[in-house]
């Protein structure tokens, strides 16, 4: 199911999942528990049994978290006008948050960014100067990605895109990184 908020006069859009969830497990400091479900792999249910595994993946609770993290970090940080995306491991994008007067290429940027930082589980700063990172197909090794990790595997990644300087970018990143772990 598709929804459309307005948080602090940013257009949040995202996607999600149908069905009950249960946060089970320990986190690590970027994701605990509360902010990760398990989907899918209940043994037994559809008639898989063992066949099926869980996967972890981010809250909805979390993602409304960062919705408003967004904004604000946003705004502390000089009224950036910038665009955030959450994308899960599987590559489906769970969330988008797009502040006011946000350029149309801060989307792509965003969603690049979210997916190098999924893709190879570190900030995309700590990747700028992999050249063969840079040459595998929807990649951005610029600073505003940073990854979610759960007990060490990363379960999603946040790119944000359109301040002036990516340290900008990956700042505001951090601090929605801060807010999906509360």
């Amino acid at each position: 199911m598709a929804i459309r908020h307005l948080v602090g006069g940013a257009i949040a859009l995202g996607a999600v999942a149908a069905g009950t969830f249960g946060g089970t497990g320990t986190a690590s400091a970027a994701a605990p528990a509360a902010a990760v479900t398990a989907y899918g792999g209940h043994g037994g249910h559809g008639g898989h049994g063992k066949a099926t595994a869980p996967e972890r993946v981010l809250s909805d609770s979390a993602l409304v978290r960062a919705s408003r993290a967004l904004v604000h970090s946003a705004r502390r940080h000089g009224n950036q006008h910038v665009t955030m995306v959450i994308m899960e491991r599987a590559g489906t994008i769970r969330l988008v948050v797009r502040t006011r007067k946000a350029g149309p290429q801060t989307y792509e940027s965003a969603k690049r960014k979210a997916y190098t930082a999924v893709a190879f589980g570190q900030p995309t700063s700590a990747l700028t100067g992999n050249e063969t990172i840079k040459q595998i197909p929807g990649t951005l090794v610029l600073p505003g990605g940073v990854p979610v990790k759960y007990r060490g595997f990363p379960i999603a990644g946040i790119g944000v895109g359109g301040a002036p300087d990516g340290r900008i970018d990956e700042a505001i990143a951090n601090d929605v990184l801060a807010a999906i772990g509360r």
